[in-house]
């Protein structure tokens, strides 16, 4: 789950790191009256996980609380990156002296944690990497180990941070690593990390992408942080069923069981799209182990509500859960979407009771139904159907 930049802060605040909260409202005249609260000079900045608001007009700078009413009337409503901005987070003007760029993250490829600093960074730092690579820092971090003092204190002199807030940046440091251990995140990033007049260290601005997998077990208080009325409308009601679901903007509907497979699968429907108009995967649904017939009707209802879709295709390679056990769950999805479904189905089934699982499928010879032997040539029927359905 990514944050907005007014959640990261709150959980930036959570932890102790120095930051400005400000006051998130949703019209014109709330901005205006948050305004006239803190008095001064303000800055009025659109909330949504996009980055490039600045540069998109959604950041602006407001010398009264009228100056504030007209910005946060022209941000609200407007599209960044295709994100539609309902909500506008207001907080005194805090000019910095310096800008630098600080953040955490899990690095994959390498399995394990990064960190990532530059004192020649702030909302520019896409560019230092380009023009000055050697200025941003990336310092590995051992999961056993995590941020102690001593580390922190090697993070802050390699990046180079001055003498003079060295302290301060120590301690942010550890902070920020507490917000990225202690709220199972795989991103904390802050840019720009300012420093103010004073020599005060601050967080400006913040993003926190958290473990969807970690918030459900142990972090059931993350759940504030989801705005349902924003989320996608499939994705929400894939979560509610318990999938594991993304919606791509492609036309083949795509079942699988393990996340591997499911991205095998993205790969070969891709390739397999280019010989069919330019075809491409729908989406990303994994149903996990339990493939019964409830679990594979709830994906099927959720892939069919995306119009986009002209094609699914079913690829299960049979472990747990056998592939007969599939295949009567495909049988009992398609019993439960009665009629009114006529998109149709390409299957593949491998492993595990595979010849069980065929037989079935055979024998209910449903005319949505394509059995194929191959995962390269179902994925090429696919989206032949796909293609000839008018995608």
């Amino acid at each position: 789950m990514d944050l907005m930049e007014f959640q990261a802060k709150e959980l930036f605040a959570k932890h102790g790191v120095a930051t400005t909260l400000g006051k998130t409202v949703e019209t014109a005249d709330a901005a205006r009256a948050a305004a006239e609260e803190f008095g001064g000079v303000t800055v009025v900045k659109a909330q949504v996980k996009a980055g490039g608001r600045g540069k998109a007009g959604g950041v602006k700078i407001a010398k009264t609380a009228d100056e504030a009413f007209e910005h946060a009337s022209n941000i609200l409503g407007m599209e960044i990156k295709g994100l539609t901005v309902n909500r506008v987070l207001v907080t005194p003007a805090t000019p910095p002296v310096e800008e630098y760029y600080f953040s955490f993250l899990l690095d994959r490829s390498n399995r394990s944690h990064l960190c990532i600093a530059s004192v020649e960074g702030g909302v520019e730092i896409e560019e230092v990497a380009k023009t000055n690579p050697d200025a941003v820092k990336k310092i590995p971090i051992n999961a056993l180990e995590g941020v102690t003092p001593e580390k922190a204190a090697a993070i802050v002199d390699e990046a180079k941070f001055p003498a003079e807030l060295r302290d301060q940046a120590i301690e942010m440091v550890q902070k920020l690593w507490k917000v990225y251990v202690e709220e199972d995140a795989t991103l904390v990033e802050v840019n720009p990390l300012a420093r103010l007049e004073g020599d005060k260290l601050e967080a400006l601005d913040g993003k926190v992408s958290l473990d969807d997998n970690a918030s459900e077990v142990r972090h059931p208080e993350h759940e504030q942080f989801e705005i349902r009325e924003e989320a996608d409308a499939l994705e929400s009601k894939a979560k509610d069923k318990g999938l594991n679901y993304v919606k791509l903007d492609g036309q083949v509907g795509i079942i699988g069981n393990g996340a591997g497979l499911v991205m095998s699968t993205l790969d070969v429907v891709a390739y397999a799209g280019e010989a069919h108009g330019g075809v491409k995967p729908a989406n990303f649904l994994d149903i996990g182990g339990g493939a019964n017939a409830q679990v594979m009707a709830d994906g099927l209802d959720v892939i069919l509500g995306d119009e986009q879709v002209k094609s699914v295709f079913v690829n299960v390679f049979g472990g747990i859960t056998a592939c007969d056990e599939v295949a009567n769950g495909i049988k009992g999805a398609l019993e439960i979407l009665g009629d009114k479904e006529s998109t149709p189905l390409v299957v593949r089934l491998d492993g595990n009771n595979v010849e069980k699982g065929r037989a079935i499928l055979d024998e209910l010879n449903h005319p949505l139904v394509t059995q194929v032997d191959t995962m390269d040539g179902a994925a090429d029927k696919a989206a032949e159907l796909a293609h000839a359905a008018g995608a």
